[in-house]
């Protein structure tokens, strides 16, 4: 990927952690104008941007529905519409020619999910108490406490693998295949390409999202997933 052109900021630093930091500063200025706009004129019938926006909001929180219950998909949407929003975006900036999808690097998915892993920990604790919700972890049957306990620790601990691997090896993977393209193939051939890459871009994202709703339910709403 060396010789690829990174928009006009490789004439600031060819640095790769510099490309990557200010394309998650494009992504987040991006955010901002979305929002911005979806919030300047507010109508009770939305049109334009407050509709998409409305529609992104009302598409997460039927997500988390199905695993939590609308109230504490409601409660959580801050967070997880906010992770979501964020991969997406950087997802579809990736698919533009000489920019770089911040999520194509695995550092920075890294660091999504370990806020998601840390956050719902955390939630779980403040929830059931740090000796509750550890001795979750070690089964029902006392007797097999000590196989099970580790096991749980190295299940919760590959989640920040799953996470983080999953969206930069798609992410990744499209970046490449969209440079091979684009090398091989004359700029208007690779049209229906880019569509699949658009879809890629949004169905990681909710993938991302799904799997956070998931892992927060469990934390939880320990004592319904025992009935």
């Amino acid at each position: 990927m060396q010789d690829r052109v990174y928009f006009l900021l490789s004439e600031i630093s060819h640095g790769h952690v510099f490309i990557i930091i200010a394309h998650a500063i494009l992504v987040m200025g991006i955010i901002l104008m979305i929002a911005r706009f979806a919030t300047k004129k507010m109508q009770l019938v939305p049109t334009g941007s407050q509709n998409v926006m409305e529609a992104f909001i009302s598409g997460v929180i039927s997500i988390g529905k199905d695993s939590m219950g609308e109230e504490n998909a409601r409660r959580y949407l801050p967070l997880i519409g906010s992770l979501g929003l964020f991969i997406i975006v950087s997802n579809l900036l990736g698919i533009l020619p000489l920019f770089e999808a911040p999520t194509a690097d695995i550092n920075f998915t890294l660091a999504l999910a370990l806020i998601v892993f840390v956050y719902y920990n955390y939630l779980g604790i403040k929830k059931n108490g740090v000796i509750n919700y550890f001795k979750h972890f070690m089964g029902p049957v006392p007797a097999l406490a000590p196989l099970m306990f580790p096991i749980e620790i190295v299940s919760h601990l590959s989640r920040i693998v799953s996470l983080s691997f999953r969206l930069f090896g798609n992410i990744k993977g499209d970046d490449l295949f969209l440079l091979v393209l684009l090398m091989l193939t004359p700029w208007i051939l690779p049209l229906p390409a880019f569509f699949l890459l658009f879809a890629m871009a949004l169905l990681q994202g909710f993938i991302f999202m799904i799997l956070t709703y998931v892992y927060i339910a469990g934390s939880i709403m320990m004592e319904d997933e025992h009935h």
